[in-house]
């Protein structure tokens, strides 16, 4: 028996018992994390940029990136090292820190999906007070209450998870440090605290989806009554990528912490979580990439610049050749 004070380190679970299957982990997770790096790298490039895209909704665009990058790096390089160097060791400030960022990137972008929702509702169903209602001040704002949920969020669970004594051991059925599993190590009825603190973060979760279903619900009634075709898909092409990342998110999440109990097993744990820890962030920038069009003109046109850039530098240091 021991107690959090005596633990040093957490056991996580492993992706896989042989040396090939870990190999093969490694190379996969390294992908997955590249693709991420350098689809949120390139839109946050993206919108910096090209001031066509200084507007509020790929100004939230930019700080979903910039949460996604942050998400996907909290916990992917850990497994990675891990499944390279057949590691299951996290130290116990290691796993204080990895609860306290995934946390504070999970909640801030479950926030800030809400805020985008809300611009899309502003943008179709009331676009003459889009300037009105989404200036630049109002936009930081909001911006800056979802970073701000997310910190408070992190800092209360972490604060409850890690007072609480543990003396069920070290060992972790999960690959990253996830709070609900740290709770099965506790000894102690006070991890009541921690429950109810995730009982209000459920509700308050719920009534965020609440608010993004009557969101949509108002807009595709708005959508259905513009006239054009081409009105209806200017759009939904603004639109459905925003429901694809919420729905990406809401749903591996759910099915993560809302799963029966008879459903429960190591195994399918360790791959929902996985699904709802990695796969969005990978995703997102593909997923808007693909449906927005302004998007996809301005990134034509970086990538543009950026092959000028490197023909130019080629045919100046050939020039510099012939002259030598």
């Amino acid at each position: 028996m021991s107690n959090s004070s005596s633990i040093t380190e957490f056991l996580l679970l492993a992706f896989a018992d042989t040396r090939e299957l870990q190999l093969l982990h490694f190379w996969l997770f390294l992908g997955i994390y590249v693709a991420a790096l350098l689809g949120n790298g390139l839109i946050i490039t993206t919108i910096t940029c090209d001031h066509h895209l200084h507007i509020p909704m790929y100004f939230f665009l930019f700080n979903l990136s910039l949460l996604d990058l942050g998400s996907i790096s909290t916990t992917l390089p850990k497994a990675m090292e891990n499944s390279l160097w057949d590691k299951r060791a996290m130290s116990y400030s290691g796993c204080v820190e990895q609860v306290l960022f995934f946390y504070f990137f999970a909640a801030a972008e479950y926030f800030l999906l809400t805020v985008m929702s809300y611009d899309r509702h502003v943008a179709i169903c009331k676009p003459l007070h889009y300037e009105t209602l989404l200036g630049s001040r109002a936009c930081v704002h909001m911006a800056a209450a979802a970073w701000g949920t997310g910190i408070l969020n992190s800092l209360l669970h972490k604060a409850n998870t890690f007072s609480l004594p543990l003396c069920q051991g070290n060992v972790l059925d999960q690959f990253f440090c996830e709070i609900p599993q740290i709770l099965k190590l506790s000894c102690s009825h006070s991890y009541l605290r921690e429950v109810g603190l995730l009982v209000v973060s459920v509700c308050s979760a719920f009534g965020c989806f609440i608010f993004i279903v009557m969101s949509y619900v108002q807009i595709f009634r708005a959508v259905l009554r513009i006239p054009s075709e081409q009105g209806q898909h200017k759009a939904f092409s603004t639109s459905l990528p925003h429901l694809a990342v919420v729905s990406l998110f809401i749903s591996t999440v759910m099915f993560a912490h809302l799963k029966p109990c008879s459903l429960s097993s190591p195994t399918l744990d360790l791959v929902v979580s996985f699904l709802y820890s990695v796969v969005p962030p990978a995703l997102n920038p593909l997923i808007y990439s693909m449906r927005n069009q302004e998007l996809k003109d301005a990134l034509k046109k970086l990538t543009g610049r950026f092959s000028a850039a490197i023909d130019c530098q080629t045919l100046s240091a050939n020039a510099s050749q012939c002259m030598s």
